[in-house]
């Protein structure tokens, strides 16, 4: 069946605060901040507001239920959400200095929608997320990269285009790759808010399951 042409659908107003916010503060952020002391290796969830949990209470995003799960397997991983409402491609490679600094394990790397949403350019979004997972590579991080779709009024052509990117990045990296992310959720009942984009704790834990099948080949039990 179709997707619905409301599921992806963001209010990019709703997002201009926590822009803005970002745009103030990153760079602070970026040195200032120091990794974790933490004796298990570093799993990331590194992306826009799908990964950060928009519009849920703590602890009802996405990384959080992953986290649950690592522990109930007996996974000694740290989830670590560095999810940011809003952020586009471009964001994802000014903020990767600072993930790099956490010394990740193993980094799911979960941007694009918000590229496509404004209809940026598809070349762009290549190019940033080509160099997030070069960068990546060369520190000898494990890659999980997740994909995702627009709408159907964005036309054919656009998508196509759009949902190139992360197969052929897929491909030309050779890295662990989910092609669409709300495969597994889109017509669940109560597994997207009101907003008909965002998942809710429901659809977080579908997210979590959809990802974990190819997760799991990355990760490794004990010390």
């Amino acid at each position: 069946m179709p997707i619905p042409a409301t599921l992806y659908y963001v209010d990019v107003r709703r997002l201009v605060p926590a822009a803005l916010f970002l745009a103030i503060f990153w760079h602070a952020t970026l040195y200032a901040a120091k990794p974790p002391k933490n004796d298990r290796p570093i799993l990331v969830c590194y992306g826009d507001s799908i990964t950060a949990g928009y519009g849920l209470p703590d602890g009802e995003a996405y990384p959080d239920f992953l986290q649950k799960k690592l522990d109930a397997l007996g996974y000694r991983y740290k989830v670590v959400n560095q999810g940011t409402s809003g952020a586009t491609t471009k964001d994802a490679l000014a903020g990767l200095p600072f993930v790099l600094r956490l010394h990740p394990a193993v980094v799911i790397v979960e941007f694009g929608g918000n590229d496509g949403l404004r209809g940026l350019p598809v070349g762009a979004s290549r190019s940033n997320l080509d160099q997030v997972l070069t960068a990546l590579e060369n520190a000898q991080v494990k890659i999980l990269l997740a994909g995702i779709t627009l709408p159907p009024d964005y036309g054919p052509d656009y998508i196509r285009s759009f949902n190139e990117i992360f197969r052929d990045l897929a491909a030309r990296h050779h890295v662990a790759f989910v092609p669409m992310l709300y495969v597994n959720l889109v017509h669940v009942p109560g597994a997207i808010q009101d907003d008909g984009t965002h998942p809710t704790a429901k659809g977080s834990a579908i997210i979590v399951d959809t990802l974990f099948p190819v997760l799991k080949p990355l990760l490794h039990k004990g010390r």
